[in-house]
């Protein structure tokens, strides 16, 4: 019988990143060692002739900048915009790839770096040093009475993400039926 340790466990009082969930579809760009080019949903590889929502398209056209700008590796965020779920406000087919990853992208951006131009991240609310329901309760409500931040003016925005950076896990909070499953929202 092979012995299986106990995993190590995270420190609970760590950084809490709060950034804006906003309601589009999954989206991730894989550039590997060699730079090869992928382009994902949530579930499956994409391409522009089997796409999501004209992800793949969008990523295809702007390739040498995505690979340039965000070097190699998984880039997960979100395709939002114009037909894509709330659409927050977004027109004449506009839409926007927010990238998820705020972490890397503030020190980046210390560097003097910026994530590709195509690109934009999620908006960072709030940060604390350890998980606090009060101010997580906080900033669900300013941006329920506020609006988005990621389309200012849109004011039916989807939630919130608490990402704990110890544990390395993200949850999400919604502002209206947070107790529901999606699946079961109507």
């Amino acid at each position: 019988m092979d012995f299986q340790g106990f995993p190590k466990m995270a420190r609970f009082s760590r950084e809490t990143i709060i950034t804006e969930k906003i309601d589009g579809t999954n989206g991730q760009i894989l550039i590997t060692p060699d730079l090869q080019f992928f382009v994902g949903s949530r579930t499956r590889w994409i391409t522009p002739a089997s796409d999501n929502h004209g992800f793949a398209r969008w990523a295809y056209e702007h390739k040498d900048e995505l690979i340039e700008g965000l070097g190699e590796g998984r880039h997960y965020g979100e395709w939002w915009g114009s037909g894509i779920q709330r659409g927050y406000g977004l027109t004449n087919g506009e839409k926007r790839f927010s990238l998820f990853n705020v972490s890397r992208w503030k020190v980046r951006w210390k560097e003097g770096e910026t994530c590709p131009a195509c690109c934009r991240v999620v908006p960072v609310l709030w940060t604390t040093p350890t998980i606090d329901t009060l101010v997580i309760e906080n900033v669900l409500h300013a941006l329920s009475c506020y609006g988005s931040i990621a389309s200012p003016g849109f004011m039916d925005p989807e939630g919130i993400v608490i990402f704990h950076t110890a544990a390395n896990v993200g949850f999400k909070k919604t502002i209206l039926h947070d107790d529901i499953p999606k699946s079961q929202q109507k």
